[in-house]
This record gives C-alpha cells, structure tokens and sequence, in this order.
C-alpha cells in the first residue's frame, strides 16, 4: 500500500510513485536535477527520481 509524503507534492500522475489517491509522491526522498549547465526558470529543473508507470 502506497503512503502518500506530505512533503513532497507532486502531480504527475504517469509516474509510479504518485499516489493515486492524493497529489503527493509516495516516495520518501526525491533527486531533483537540471538538464542545463545553469538553470535560469522551474522548467530546467527535473525530478531525476521519475519512473515511467
């Protein structure tokens, strides 16, 4: 049974750690990266913890 972390919010359902019951990561820690030498803006940065449902 998954358990939502009320720490981390998260929305992106198509990951497989996503609680389905609630927008929360189920996960109890996150890696969060960039795929920029020097991230200017939210969209250069990545949960690098993501994995495809």
């Amino acid at each position: 049974m998954e358990k939502a972390n009320r720490s981390i919010h998260c929305t992106v359902t198509s990951c497989n750690y996503h609680c389905s019951c609630e927008d929360y990561c189920s996960l109890d820690s996150i890696q969060v990266g960039t795929h920029e030498c020097s991230p200017t803006e939210e969209q250069c940065t990545d949960c690098m913890s993501f994995k495809k449902k």
